[in-house]
């Protein structure tokens, strides 16, 4: 998908092991994450986690960027996969966090078996969804993103501007 790869390209941009810069990294993703969870997945959050991090940098959880609501079951089951998506890079970006800085957001890892059991899920929401739930579910992993680079462009200008 382009918007993941626009994502990922705007993230790399963030040295996770400079100070800085991995304030305006975690300060990004909780502006898009307060956005996407309430939404997504209000069963599973890790935007504590995010915020219990900030607090340890002396930063605060800033305001949430608004999400494009759509009240269809595929479009939240494509913000999920963009969330657990998220989660699974988050435990390999943990290693790159400099050491004395907090990282209980990036090292919330899926449990044994979590990540295949969510593709499971949504596999099987997919085969019960009928005409237009991929469509509506790719709107919602697209509309993920979109929250996603909103918020990381915003956070570059600002650490490295």
């Amino acid at each position: 998908m382009e918007s993941h790869q626009v994502v990922d390209a705007i993230y790399a941009g963030f040295a996770l092991d400079s100070a800085v810069d991995y304030r305006a990294f975690l300060t990004a993703h909780a502006r898009a994450l307060g956005g996407l969870e309430p939404a997504a997945r209000p069963d599973a959050p890790r935007l504590p986690l995010l915020a219990q991090d900030l607090a340890a940098l002396d930063l605060p959880v800033p305001d949430p960027l608004p999400l494009a609501q759509s009240r269809t079951d595929g479009f939240h089951w494509g913000l999920r996969y963009a969330l657990e998506g998220s989660r699974l890079g988050g435990a390999m970006l943990s290693r790159q966090v400099a050491p004395g800085l907090p990282k209980a957001y990036l090292s919330a890892a899926h449990g044994k078996g979590e990540w295949i059991a969510f593709q499971q899920a949504l596999d099987s929401a997919a085969m019960e969804g009928g005409e237009g739930w991929l469509d509506d579910a790719v709107q919602g992993a697209q509309a993920a993103f979109a929250l996603f680079a909103q918020a990381g462009r915003a956070s570059q200008v600002v650490g490295h501007g």
